[in-house]
Formats: C-alpha cells, sequence, structure tokens
C-alpha cells in the first residue's frame, strides 16, 4: 500500500497536535493524513482521468477535510491558522 505504518506516524509526528506517533485523534493529524491522501488521489486522477470512484472518494475525503478545518475554525482560530500554515492549504 501506499501509505505504511511508518509514514502515518511520521505524519502524526510532525503535525499532530501532541507531536507523538500515538496523536491519531487530533483534528490536526486527521487533516495532515487527508491531505496526503487527498495529494496522492490527486496524481492518480491526472493520469487516469476516466476513474470516477476514484473521484467520487477524493471528493469525500476534501469534504472530510474541510468539515475538519471548519471544527478547528469554530473553537480555535489559533489552532486553525497553525494548521493551514504547516501544511500550506491556502495560497
Amino acid at each position: 500500500m501506499y501509505l505504511e505504518t511508518e509514514k502515518k506516524q511520521s505524519l502524526f509526528e510532525n503535525h499532530g497536535r501532541l507531536k507523538s506517533k500515538a496523536d491519531t485523534g487530533s483534528p490536526e493529524s486527521q487533516i495532515a493524513l487527508f491531505s496526503f491522501r487527498i495529494s496522492h488521489l490527486t496524481e492518480h486522477l491526472k493520469q487516469h482521468k476516466q476513474d470516477h470512484s476514484t473521484r467520487l472518494g477524493l471528493l469525500k475525503l476534501v469534504g472530510k477535510r474541510r468539515k475538519l478545518l471548519d471544527y478547528l475554525y469554530k473553537n480555535d482560530i489559533e489552532r486553525y491558522r497553525a494548521v493551514i500554515a504547516d501544511l500550506g492549504l491556502r495560497k
């Protein structure tokens, strides 16, 4: 698979709130994981334009990430800004 346990743990360590390998539930780490998967699927769809089932999965992931970002925006604006800056989601 394209995303092994070590890669997930490094994502959680680098982008999670607690900066630990076991920090899988924080919104920051989940957003980082979704962003990695979104970029992977985007590259796949550049080569396979007719893969509609993958496109549907990509749109669902984007929606999940958007909901988590909205949650952070409502509850803790500083954490939201830190995630946006860390992952480079806004231009």
